[in-house]
């Protein structure tokens, strides 16, 4: 097995977990490398070299597996290393709330052994594209979790005017509008009111920001719906974000969003559920009445 491991950002509290992680990788007989720019930022940290393999983008390492170290963010960051897809993603959690990575840092060595022994599953998780006459973001336009458009000033509101395959729906008069994946749903459409849906549900949420009409509810529609956006304010720009990335954007820019032609795939071990993911994140049933 090759296995890729991915980060962001070092970080001196994680130094000693990071260095277990990588000798548990090695005394498991396991080919892996780090992303070039995670593992100098170590060096950096004096910590010294590990020596350790490396990879890009581009050196051409082929691996079966990508693991990623940190938060969801981290992980929505990784996306354009899976080759659209081809190749699975499992995250590890040294963040905080964490849906998407579902390992925690007690549990990495019983899931290196699964993965060894390939005790695990893929799942497959649908992500938006986004189409506009200036390609905003260039050849790499896919998320994972949600596109916003957003207001780019904070004293003015904006109007979303949405439309369902060519068909209007509605001018959202607000901070803005959200169009979620189901994976996105716990996310910020979850923040701002949206609902929970399930990883494997065929879906698009769109989740009003703060609207100005308090008979504006989210809205679940099928995932193979074309929805365009046309934005306008008072400003001369407003922002749009896939995932954790962000541009300004002219006010006279069609935003035409629908599902991907790919699916991202992502490894989950068999003691993992998301019933029980957000029960425990969310803390329900947390009441003295469910005590025993």
């Amino acid at each position: 097995m090759k296995i890729a491991v991915f980060g962001r950002k070092a970080k001196i509290a994680d130094l000693d977990f990071v260095k277990t992680f990588f000798s548990v990788l090695k005394e498991e007989g396991i080919d892996f490398r780090i992303y070039q720019d995670y593992y100098e930022q170590y060096v950096e940290l004096n910590y010294g070299d590990l020596g350790f393999q490396t990879f890009t983008e581009n050196s051409g390492f082929e691996p079966d597996l990508l693991i990623t170290i940190g938060g969801d963010g981290t992980l929505l960051n990784s996306i354009f290393l899976t080759k659209n897809g081809t190749i699975p993603v499992l995250g590890i959690n040294t963040g905080r709330l964490g849906f998407l990575t579902s390992v925690s840092r007690e549990e990495v060595h019983s899931a290196i052994i699964a993965l060894k022994e390939k005790i695990y599953v893929i799942d497959s998780r649908s992500l938006l594209t986004i189409r506009s006459k200036e390609e905003v973001f260039g050849n790499w336009n896919y998320a994972l979790n949600e596109c916003t458009v957003l207001k780019s000033e904070s004293t003015s509101m904006i109007t979303v005017q949405t439309y369902i395959d060519g068909e209007f729906l509605n001018s959202y008069w607000g901070d803005g509008l959200i169009i979620s994946t189901p994976t996105g749903s716990t996310g910020y459409s979850l923040s701002c009111g949206g609902p929970i849906i399930a990883p494997n549900s065929k879906t698009i949420i769109l989740t009003p920001i703060a609207p100005h009409n308090l008979s504006i509810r989210p809205l679940v529609l099928n995932d193979d719906k074309v929805i365009t956006l046309k934005v306008e304010g008072r400003a001369d720009h407003f922002l749009c974000t896939m995932d954790a990335r962000s541009v300004t954007v002219p006010f006279d820019t069609e935003i035409n969003l629908h599902k991907a032609s790919f699916n991202l795939r992502m490894v989950r071990l068999k003691n993992y559920s998301f019933y029980k993911t957000i029960r425990g994140k969310l803390m329900w049933g947390i009441d003295k009445r469910n005590e025993k």
